[in-house]
C-alpha cells in the first residue's frame, strides 16, 4: 500500500458518520483556564469506579464535576493516546501511529495543530509538568516544560509544586497546564514502591486481597503485581489532591476546567495495547465550575477532550476538522442517548509491533477488525516483561482469565462480542448466523467512519472485508 503525506493528511477530517455536530460556543470569559491531568496505563481503577482501593482525593473530584461512566481512548498505547487528547483526532489522522521516544521516533504529521500550539497563539501561559511522550517538539510549543520527562517521574509533590509555580507566574494571563504522571506506569518490572516519596504515605495492598480483573489469572505472581499497581495509583491520587489543593490556594480554581483521564488500560496482559474493553474503557472526570456534580453514562472519546478544551476557552477549532465534539453539553448531565458509540484505531506500539486495528463499541456489542490478523499479536515490551506475564506464559495451559493464550496471540480477522451476555468478550460470534445482522451494521459503521477520516489503511481497498469471508 503507498501513502503519501498528503492522502494522510487528508484524513484529519470531521467524522460526520460517528457523531452529530457539537458547535463549539464562545466562551463568556476570556481567562478560562485548563489544568489537564494524565495518569499513565491506569484502568478503570478507582474507588469512586467501584474497585475497592484508596483513592480519596480523585474519589472527591468526581463527586464535584462529572464522573463519565462509559469514557474510551480512542487507542491503547502511551503516545499515540496523548496525541489523540492534544488533537482530536485518531491516530491514523494525526500520524501519531506508535511511540515516539528513542528508536521508535513516531510524530505527528505536519500540519497537525495541538492544544498547546492553538491555546498559545491565542495568549494562554502553556505548561507541560512531567511526562511529555509525544512529537515532534515544534508541534507543542509549550512555554514551559517542567520537571522533564525521564525513566519514571513518581515524585508527585514535586509536580504539584512546579505546576502550582507555573500558575502563580502566569499572572493574569490564562494557562492550560498539563500534568503527565509516570503512575502506575511501571518501570521495568516494578512502580517506584521501593523508596519513601516526600508527602506520600505509602498505601499497601495486602495480595490475598486485591481485586483481580477479569482478563488476568488468580496467580500469586499476578496478586503481588496488582499490589504494586494499587499502591502506585494511590500514591497518585496523592498527586492529583496536591496539585488541586495548590490551584484553589492561588486563588485562580474558580475559573478552572480541571480534566482527569488516563491515556490507555492497565500495563497487564489483556489490557494495555488492546482493543478489549481492558484496554480502552478509562476513567474520566470533568469539573467545571458552576456545573452540577452528576455521573453520565454517554459514551464518549478521548477524540472529544481537544474540543472540550476549545469550547470552554473561546479560541477557534482549527481549520482541519475535529474528530471528536465537546463534551462541555454533557457537564452536570446523566447522559446522552445520540452518542451511543465509539470507535478505536491502533497501528503499532514499538516500532516492530506492528498490528494495525480499528473497532466500534456500542453499548451492547464491540467489534474489532484485525486488518494483519494472520501475524500474531505482539506483546508490549513492558507488559511482556512483566511478573504477571512471565507467570501466564511459563505454563500455555493457563488462561488470560478464561481466554486462552493461543486465542490471545492468534486472532481472527474479526472479532464481534456480545457485550449483554458476554461482558469479558470471550465468545467471538462473528461467524454466528443469528449476529448476522449485528455484524452487517458494525461492519458499515466502521466503514463510514474509516472512510470519513481518510484511514490510509483502506485507501485502495474496494471491499475491506473480501479477506474475511463468512457473513
Amino acid at each position: 500500500m503507498t501513502m503519501d503525506r498528503r492522502t494522510v493528511l487528508k484524513g484529519a477530517v470531521g467524522v460526520a458518520a460517528a457523531a452529530s455536530a457539537v458547535p463549539l460556543r464562545a466562551a463568556p470569559s476570556p481567562k478560562r483556564n485548563v489544568l489537564l491531568l494524565i495518569s499513565d496505563d491506569q484502568g478503570l481503577d478507582l474507588g469512586c469506579y467501584g474497585v475497592p482501593i484508596r483513592t480519596p482525593r480523585i474519589d472527591r473530584l468526581a463527586g464535584e464535576g462529572t464522573r463519565f461512566t462509559q469514557g474510551f481512548a480512542a487507542v491503547s498505547s502511551c503516545s499515540p493516546s496523548r496525541a489523540v487528547i492534544n488533537t482530536g483526532l485518531f491516530t491514523h489522522q494525526n500520524g501519531m501511529y506508535g511511540l515516539q521516544h528513542d528508536v521508535h521516533h513516531q510524530s505527528l504529521l505536519d500540519g497537525i495543530e495541538t492544544l498547546p500550539a492553538m491555546l498559545r497563539r491565542a495568549g494562554y501561559a502553556t505548561a507541560l509538568v512531567g511526562k511529555k511522550h509525544v512529537g515532534p517538539d515544534a508541534a507543542f510549543p509549550y512555554e514551559a516544560e517542567l520537571v522533564p520527562e525521564r525513566s519514571g517521574i513518581r515524585d508527585v509533590r514535586e509536580l504539584a509544586i512546579a505546576a502550582a509555580s507555573f500558575i502563580r507566574s502566569s499572572d493574569d494571563r490564562p494557562f492550560l497546564v498539563t500534568i503527565g504522571y509516570s503512575d502506575p506506569h511501571r518501570a521495568a518490572t516494578d512502580y517506584g514502591n521501593d523508596r519513601a516519596w516526600p508527602g506520600v504515605p505509602p498505601v499497601r495492598y495486602d495480595p490475598r486481597k486485591v481485586a483481580l480483573p477479569s482478563h488476568l489469572p488468580d496467580l500469586p505472581a499476578v496478586r503481588a503485581d496488582l499490589a504494586e499497581y494499587y499502591e502506585s495509583l494511590s500514591r497518585l491520587d496523592a498527586g492529583v489532591g496536591m496539585i488541586l489543593d495548590e490551584l484553589a490556594a492561588t486563588g485562580r480554581a474558580k475559573d478552572t476546567l480541571v480534566i482527569f483521564l488516563s491515556d490507555n488500560g492497565r500495563p497487564f496482559p489483556g489490557a494495555k495495547t488492546n482493543l478489549y474493553d481492558p484496554g480502552l474503557h478509562l476513567p474520566l472526570i470533568i469539573c467545571a465550575p458552576g456545573a452540577a456534580a452528576a455521573v453520565n453514562d454517554a459514551m464518549v472519546s478521548w477524540v472529544d477532550i481537544a474540543p472540550t478544551v476549545l469550547d470552554w476557552t473561546g479560541v477557534a477549532p482549527p481549520a482541519t476538522k475535529f474528530s471528536g465534539t465537546s463534551l462541555m453539553p454533557l457537564l452536570g448531565r446523566r447522559g446522552d442517548p445520540a452518542r451511543d458509540a465509539v470507535f478505536a484505531s491502533h497501528d503499532f506500539h514499538e516500532i516492530n509491533q506492528y498490528y494495525p486495528m480499528r473497532s466500534v463499541r456500542t453499548r451492547t456489542h464491540s467489534y474489532i477488525l484485525n486488518l494483519a490478523h494472520p501475524l500474531d499479536y505482539p506483546i508490549a515490551g513492558d507488559v511482556a516483561g512483566s511478573p504477571s506475564w512471565q507467570a501466564i506464559s511459563a505454563d500455555p495451559a493457563i488462561r488470560l482469565g478464561k481466554r486462552t493464550q493461543a486465542a490471545y496471540l492468534r486472532r481472527p480477522a474479526e472479532e464481534l462480542y456480545d457485550l449483554t451476555r458476554d461482558p469479558d468478550e470471550l465468545v467471538n460470534v462473528a461467524a454466528d448466523p443469528s449476529y448476522a445482522g449485528v455484524l452487517r451494521t458494525l461492519r458499515a459503521r466502521l466503514q463510514a467512519m474509516r472512510a470519513a477520516t481518510h484511514d490510509p489503511w483502506l485507501a485502495g481497498q474496494t471491499d475491506p472485508y473480501s479477506h474475511v469471508g463468512g457473513n
